[in-house]
């Protein structure tokens, strides 16, 4: 074993870089035996200094993240403080005086991951980041090496576990949006602001990364389509039921048919019970591969939190260690199959949709017609209503984004439908 240790440098020391230093100086004689050489936590760049850090040195603290990555010793630079800037240009800094990095910036690797992947090839250094995207879950690595020989057709899942306890607690329990979301936040499940959460943004940079490694193409945040969920109701819920369904925030990947193209989105669907993501419940995360060759996989387990999130960090820090000792990088981007990222418009699936009706004759035959001259092609229809009004559930069978678009513009224009309760789409079959 190599007795002079890999220095590393900490970016950020909040509830994942805190874990990470901790776990570095408890587990240090393991991972210098699973490395073959010491690690040595060299620095660590903080906003507020004064902060009592348990655990770590205080010489070690500095507020001057620009001057730890520049120093010219440092092997490794982990960067746990999030956003774009500056963590953007630390990183860039890092590759230019000689270190490689430890990312878990899905909002950063989702904007911005060629231009970063570029940078460490330039200097010959590696760049992982599997916290980025699924917490604990051994994720981006499977999909990046063990899959690498195999033809990616389809990745789907759960990848935010703030919205699965949201959506969890309504299906279990019959709770409204706002009650599920307080009793999250009370568990500190939720941030005090969950907007990237529950509307999405979260999942869909974590979508954008997954998109790009499954099909070797550039995918960026702006490719993927993004819908909240903080429109489900309790209501959906019992449509869902009736059809032997839960509601799930999913983020999916897939090929096209043709396999000419790929598209990549997030939003609530019903999923059929039967399917393995309903069963996820809680806080956590899953993904669910399609493939040619290994057929369906699923990977499972906590997707968030200090601890999880550190353990990803820390098999990228033992995996970039080792690179460093061979002198060697590890796999870096593959886009070389540059497929075309289609809009929503051409996704295909199948939809749930609600309509307020008026109760009398002739309504259904005037709905079936709207669906028909659209192209889109009705799999059941179930109708309930007193009083003159009348609720009229329609599910369709496979149909384009664009085509069911198309039909509810014109559904909204009939004077027997009052309105649009709700649209879901339904996934999964």
């Amino acid at each position: 074993m190599r007795t002079r240790p890999l220095k590393v440098a900490l970016l950020g020391c909040g509830v994942v870089g805190s874990e990470v230093a901790r776990i570095m100086t408890t587990h240090a004689d393991d991972l210098a035996a699973r490395i073959g050489a010491p690690v040595e936590l060299a620095g660590v760049a903080v906003r507020r200094p004064d902060r009592v850090r348990e655990g770590i040195d205080q010489a070690l603290v500095t507020t001057d993240a620009t001057a730890l990555v520049k120093r010219g010793d440092i092997d490794v630079v982990v960067e746990v403080i999030g956003g774009i800037e500056p963590a953007r240009t630390l990183i860039t800094t890092a590759f230019e005086h000689g270190a490689s990095v430890v990312s878990a910036n899905k909002a950063l690797l989702a904007q911005d991951g060629a231009a970063l992947h570029a940078a460490a090839g330039e200097h010959d250094k590696d760049l992982y980041y599997e916290a980025a995207v699924a917490g604990a879950i051994p994720l981006i690595r499977p999909l990046r090496e063990s899959l690498a020989g195999d033809k990616i057709n389809r990745v789907m899942g759960i990848v935010n576990g703030t919205t699965n306890f949201i959506l969890d607690k309504m299906d279990s329990t019959g709770a409204g949006y706002q009650e599920a979301l307080d009793e999250a936040t009370a568990l500190g499940y939720a941030e005090a602001d969950p907007t990237a959460d529950v509307e999405g943004f979260d999942a869909a940079a974590k979508a954008a990364i997954l998109a790009g490694i499954a099909f070797h193409t550039r995918v960026r945040l702006d490719d993927v389509y993004r819908e909240g969920m903080t429109e489900v109701t309790a209501a959906d819920f019992a449509s869902a039921k009736e059809m032997g369904c839960t509601i799930k925030l999913l983020a999916i990947c897939e090929r096209a048919e043709d396999g000419a193209s790929v598209t990549a989105r997030v939003h609530p669907a019903m999923i059929p019970l039967s399917h393995p993501l309903a069963s996820v419940r809680g806080a956590y995360n899953a993904v669910f591969v399609e493939s040619d060759a290994a057929g369906q996989l699923m990977f499972y387990g906590p997707g968030a939190g200090g601890s999880p999130t550190a353990s990803a960090v820390l098999g990228d820090l033992v995996a970039v260690c080792r690179n460093r000792l061979n002198g060697a990088t590890g796999p870096g981007e593959s886009a070389y199959a540059a497929l075309t990222v289609s809009p929503m418009g051409d996704v295909v699936t199948r939809y749930h949709i609600s309509l307020d009706v008026a109760d009398k004759p002739g309504v259904l035959a005037q709905v079936a017609t709207v669906f028909a001259e659209h192209g889109v092609s009705i799999d059941t229809v179930r109708q309930s209503g007193k009083d003159g009004e009348a609720s009229l559930v329609v599910v369709t069978h496979r149909a384009s984004d664009a085509a069911l678009t198309g039909t509810v513009e014109a559904l909204r224009k009939l004077d027997t439908v009052r309105g649009v309760a709700s649209i879901m789409r339904v996934e999964g079959e």
